[in-house]
């Protein structure tokens, strides 16, 4: 269940994601917070720069296993705009981290893309749940998720 705690951190995500796009990236962010509601660390796609695997979910879960021990990992909780892909989702789960909660589904976005040209992504837009059975998710979220979709259809105007 998403509560207001939450609403806040997905907000920053959604804030991360503008300025990705402002940035001339594609429209993802995503914050870590601990259990006490504290952010210890947040970020964009950088995909721009040719990296494709520049997505900020897999850098918070590089940044966790360099910082955090399991144990605090297992507790944090991962915000992201939009959910995982399956390379975010296995990293999140290889390096143990908690909860996920994201705004918009891999399969809003994926429909979102087709309705704008875009193309689909090089890998297919499973749930987080095929690829990291046991991490507990919520998403997306009624409201924020069409705020997402609009900052996709602001990467064709």
């Amino acid at each position: 269940m998403v509560d207001d705690a939450d609403l806040a951190h997905l907000r920053r995500c959604i804030e991360l994601a503008r300025a990705a796009l402002d940035a001339g990236d594609e429209p993802f962010g995503s914050v870590l917070v601990d259990p006490d509601g504290q952010v210890l660390f947040e970020d964009h796609n950088h995909v721009a720069s040719g990296d494709a695997t520049q997505h900020p979910e897999f850098a918070i879960a590089r940044w966790a296993a360099e910082h955090l021990s399991p144990a605090d990992r297992s507790r944090a909780t991962v915000y992201t705009s939009g959910e995982h892909c399956p390379m975010c989702a296995a990293a999140h789960a290889w390096v143990g981290l908690g909860r996920i909660v994201y705004a918009s589904s891999g399969v809003q976005t994926a429909g979102w893309l087709a309705e704008l040209g875009l193309g689909p992504a090089p890998v297919r837009p499973l749930p987080i749940t095929q690829i990291a059975p046991d991490v507990p998710v919520d998403g997306p979220v009624p409201g924020l998720d069409e705020e997402v979709h609009e900052l996709h259809r602001r990467r064709v105007r």
